[in-house]
């Protein structure tokens, strides 16, 4: 019987070892950091995960700023944080309406939240919106309006108020929370949309934590699972509508398969008073992920099955791909130009022209000049 090697024995040490630190620093209880009296702006604060955070960090006794798109919401938040005595007072939540894909609304945002409170601790970007439905009936406006809302939203606030979260970081702790998907970490099907802005969101997050720890920020990525937050309710379907929102509603609302929205609140408000990197919620989430960065080949292939299987066929499954039939490519014609684009006609092959030794300033400033109509990408519109 031959003895093990000793690097054989190093090595099973040193993974012994390692695996135990592992465990020792997962187990080990972390150092709170006290909330009394903090200001904390959660977008999307009117219903759902943005509503039950507030409840959650008013009852530490947190000051609050909540955003959203309706202000009827709002008001109703409001009287809902009150009548649940999670605040003391009106005075404790401050409402301020705003469209944050707009980067002037979000400094606007930013501006009235620290005239009033005098400061932000913890900035938590809630706000998210869903789309749902395959590939084929997706138009390029979901993508649009997701990016817009999931990706940019977030950015908006944050750019806005880091120069003012970065003054007081040195003094007292702040925090950064961005409320991300599991679908920023697993591409779901008929979610395209949704988990395009959300790996841009966890990609932003991640980086955004690398800069600023040190500088006395830190930022949370939050990955959660399914969540009974009623997003169902507000989504958006396209392709078999009733079909799409059947799966989803299942889904959203399965006790088994979705976490509590109160539940959610208090692991994110556990992982900010610890000053974690990042979390993700419910078991199945977690499995995804570790899943999906071990085996990625493994992931696809099993999502690829239950689109397959399990969600609706696109009605126009059988028709031309992505929006296209026979009919609306007849009246759509890949060689048409219209005349408020540039110039895209195919440019072909020809021999390189001799060069000459000195080229004359009339040619070069022919060639500058014809390459001024294309626009540069700062001029093109996010919607």
């Amino acid at each position: 019987m031959k003895r093990p090697s000793t690097t054989l024995t190093i090595l099973g040490g040193l993974t012994a070892a390692t695996a135990a630190a592992a465990a020792a620093y997962a187990l080990a209880p972390r150092s709170r950091r006290v909330y009394e009296d903090r200001v904390v702006l959660i977008t999307g604060g009117s219903r759902g995960l943005g509503l039950a955070l507030a409840e959650r960090f008013g009852r530490a006794g947190c000051r609050l700023i909540l955003t959203a798109r309706n202000v009827d919401e709002l008001i109703d938040a409001r009287y809902t944080l009150l009548q649940r005595h999670a605040v003391r007072s009106p005075e404790s939540v401050l409402l301020i309406p705003a469209d944050l894909s707009d980067p002037e609304q979000a400094e606007n945002l930013i501006d009235h939240a620290i005239a009033h409170f005098g400061r932000i601790d913890v900035l938590i970007n809630n706000a998210g919106i869903i789309e749902v439905g395959p590939v084929e009936d997706q138009p390029l406006s979901a993508y649009r309006r997701a990016m817009a809302t999931n990706f940019f939203g977030a950015l908006h606030t944050t750019q806005a108020a880091l120069p003012h979260m970065l003054r007081i970081a040195y003094d007292r702790p702040a925090s950064i929370v961005n409320i991300a998907s599991i679908g920023g970490k697993v591409a779901v099907p008929h979610l395209l949309p949704y988990v395009a802005s959300k790996f841009a969101l966890v990609g932003f997050s991640q980086g955004l934590h690398a800069e600023l720890r040190h500088k006395g920020i830190r930022v949370t990525t939050v990955c959660p699972g399914l969540m009974r937050t009623g997003s169902h309710v507000h989504a958006s379907f396209v392709g078999d509508q009733q079909k799409e929102s059947r799966w989803f509603t299942l889904a959203a609302t399965t006790p088994v398969i979705a976490a509590s929205v109160r539940h959610a609140a208090n692991r994110i408000y556990s992982a900010v008073a610890a000053g974690r990197a990042e979390i993700t919620i419910t078991p199945q989430a977690w499995l995804a992920a570790r899943v999906a960065g071990a085996a990625p080949a493994t992931t696809q292939f099993l999502a690829s099955l239950a689109n397959e299987f399990l969600l609706p066929e696109s009605p126009v499954s059988n028709q031309l791909p992505l929006r296209f039939n026979l009919r609306t490519l007849d009246s759509h014609r890949l060689h048409r130009i219209r005349e408020d684009q540039p110039d895209q006609t195919p440019i072909p092959f020809e021999e390189a022209p001799a060069k000459s030794d000195v080229a004359s300033d009339e040619d070069s400033s022919d060639k500058k000049a014809s390459f001024t109509h294309w626009p540069s990408p700062s001029d093109q519109p996010l919607m």
